[in-house]
């Protein structure tokens, strides 16, 4: 079956650069990163404008794109530093802008006026007036709110036609409206819509009734309306409560399920949606290389062979499900849903482990046997991997492969090692009797 033109774009962030090459080479067509000062990550961020210039390049020797997150709620005090920092990503030729505020608009319009211009879906952008609004000021892609259902976007694309859209298909949602939360900032002074949201709705909170609660400690003169409330603190911030109506127990009440939505891509295609963006710059490459491998592999298959996608994704959602750690799933607001909340857990137990990523690949023989050819191929370690484990390797573009690990060696000596544990850096060579791929990844049952 002749493939058709592939118009979808798989958007997938990028924290630092070896999450952005992993993403690439497990199929991404696009990235977006930012650097802390103007990006709504400032924690585990490892982006400068150096590196900013050093991704730029990667992604256009490939082929592929970046777009700069320049998203934050700008203060007086963020503009002239803007205008610098938007000289500086013209002169590099980043590929687009991701902005969430109307006066960041209008400085990027003055210092580069060609810039194209996506807009955040910080702006929260729902309808689609909102939609030619922004469309008329010169946006060419409007990042649609969460909130969106697959019914609005098709009337926003019908209105709008011209206007590229994009949303969100997979990653962490926010109890907030589009993200706009002011929890963090309540509890520990770090502005969510500065970039350094501290994600005070996974915290585990407890509850005790108006009744009783006058022993928590500062909060004798709290106003209560009437003695059916209850007062929700988290445990380690017990001076702090909020008002709020829900079960006597321990609970995690703010605490929304991940977005997946895999059993509605070929929908959003059909409403008009023709980027599909990934949340979690602060995810593993783990996370990088199973989200932006099953998206990629479930698109080209929707693009070739329907019949053939719906089983593929009916096992990828398994693996989804039982491969990497989440906080259970949800369809969030497409088709007319609330987003689930898991009242019990901060996230869901699994019964795998990321044990390592590919670094480079040594392809010369180690020997030759009956079996066939050997190789050694370098590993990171990032939890332990030892003689015995039954992996999974998963490659591009979510092509998996079993085996059963029987040679480990110590990169430095060369010395077989019965395991090796992760962190600080350590890379062992592991024997294999096939190719694997760099910047795959390695995962086991535990």
């Amino acid at each position: 079956m002749t493939k058709k033109k592939n118009t979808i774009e798989l958007l997938a962030p990028a924290g630092n650069l070896e999450k952005l090459k992993t993403a690439l080479t497990f199929g991404a067509d696009a990235v977006y990163a930012g650097i802390p000062d103007f990006s709504l990550r400032v924690r585990i961020n490892d982006f400068d404008l150096e590196r900013i210039k050093e991704a730029t390049e990667l992604c256009h020797e490939l082929g592929k794109k970046i777009y700069i997150t320049t998203n934050i709620f700008a203060h007086n005090k963020h503009l002239d530093k803007l205008t610098d920092y938007v000289k500086i990503l013209k002169k590099i030729g980043v590929d687009a802008l991701i902005v969430a505020d109307p006066g960041v608009i209008q400085i990027i319009k003055n210092v580069w006026p060609q810039a194209e211009i996506h807009l955040s879906t910080q702006a929260n952008c729902t309808n689609w007036q909102a939609a030619k609004f922004w469309h008329d000021l010169g946006v060419q892609r409007v990042v649609l709110g969460r909130e969106v259902t697959l019914s609005e976007i098709k009337e926003i694309k019908k209105r709008v036609p011209k206007l590229e859209l994009e949303y969100f298909i997979h990653g962490a949602m926010c109890m907030a409206y589009s993200g706009r939360c002011f929890l963090s900032k309540h509890f520990v002074d770090k502005s969510a819509n500065l970039g350094d949201c501290a994600q005070p709705c996974r915290w585990k909170y407890n509850t005790k009734s108006s009744q009783t609660a006058a022993p928590l400690a500062g909060i004798t003169n709290y106003e209560l309306r009437n003695n059916e409330e209850h007062l929700i603190y988290e445990e380690k911030r017990p001076n702090s409560p909020l008002e709020i109506v829900e079960e006597e127990h321990g609970t995690y009440i703010l605490n929304s399920k991940d977005l997946m939505l895999l059993d509605y891509l070929e929908e959003l295609i059909d409403a008009g949606v023709t980027s599909f963006k990934i949340e979690g710059r602060a995810k593993s490459v783990y996370y990088q290389a199973m989200i932006a491998g099953i998206y990629r592999h479930a698109i080209d298959l929707l693009l070739t062979d329907k019949k053939i996608a719906k089983k593929e994704i009916k096992k990828m959602k398994k693996d989804l499900e039982e491969k990497i750690v989440s906080r259970g799933f949800t369809t969030g607001f497409l088709v007319g849903d609330k987003a689930d909340e898991d009242t019990e857990n901060t996230h869901q137990v699994i019964g795998w482990e990321f044990c390592g990523q590919v670094q480079s690949i040594k392809n010369y023989e180690l020997r030759i046997t009956n079996k066939g050819k050997n190789f050694l191929t370098l590993v990171k370690v990032h939890n332990v991997i030892k003689i015995g484990d039954e992996l999974e390797i998963v490659m591009p573009f979510y092509e998996v492969k079993k085996m059963k690990l029987k040679k480990i060696y110590d990169v430095n000596t060369n010395e077989a090692i019965e395991k090796a544990h992760g962190g600080q850096e350590r890379a062992v060579l592991i024997e294999t009797s096939f190719e694997i791929p760099e910047f795959s990844v390695l995962r086991r049952k535990v």
